[in-house]
């Protein structure tokens, strides 16, 4: 079974902003050890349908379905480490002291840590998470739409949650945020708790 750091869950914005930012951590010496995954599971994401006009730094025109093959072609080929997971769905995670395993239709996996971020449909089925989910906060109520209860990002000990499913609204910025958020969360306690974050620099 194999065994990593961190597990992200989803690859929408959220889920690629978050595995792009720990990929890029890996020279730090807090990260440079860590082992990465991201489930890549994106049929559903309500990002393949959205067309982008109005986002600081996309060409005016970009649609959902453009920024999810990029993304992954941006994450395979700058961060190759980070492994990519396809066509696997997770139905279950069971959580110990020290690790989580987590549960697709195909395989299981042990994480130390995963980061949740699927869309916010009422029809989430995550066993181990369901008794988190209440009705989201910030979307209308007609949509019927729920997030999981959390504390800065923080679900409980070692889950995370990003982008829509957090009680973020569904903005694309906010939701790639959010996934970078949760990200340096990660790196600052890899850093024991010192704050970290990464910059990429022209100098």
């Amino acid at each position: 079974m194999e065994k990593y750091d961190v597990l992200i869950i989803g690859a929408g914005a959220a889920g690629m902003s978050c595995a792009l930012i720990l990929g890029s951590a890996k020279n730090k010496p807090f990260a440079k050890d860590k082992k990465i995954a991201i489930l890549m599971h994106q049929k559903a994401s309500a990002l393949a349908s959205g067309l982008f006009n109005n986002v600081l730094g996309l060409k005016e025109g970009t649609t959902g379905k453009e920024i999810l093959e990029f993304g992954k072609n941006q994450l395979s080929n700058t961060y190759p480490h980070v492994t990519q997971i396809e066509k696997e769905k997770v139905t279950k995670i069971i959580q110990t002291e020290t690790e989580i395993t987590v549960i697709t239709n195909k395989n299981s996996y042990i994480a130390k840590n995963i980061v949740v971020a699927v869309g916010p449909s009422n029809n989430f089925a995550i066993e181990g998470l369901v008794n988190y989910v209440e009705p989201h906060k910030k979307l209308p109520k007609a949509k019927e739409r729920i997030q999981l209860k959390n504390t800065n990002n923080l679900v409980t000990n070692n889950i995370y949650v990003a982008g829509v499913l957090a009680g973020e609204r569904s903005q694309f910025a906010i939701a790639a945020g959010s996934g970078a958020s949760v990200a340096t969360d990660i790196l600052t306690k890899w850093n024991d708790n010192n704050p970290a974050m990464v910059h990429d620099s022209i100098l």
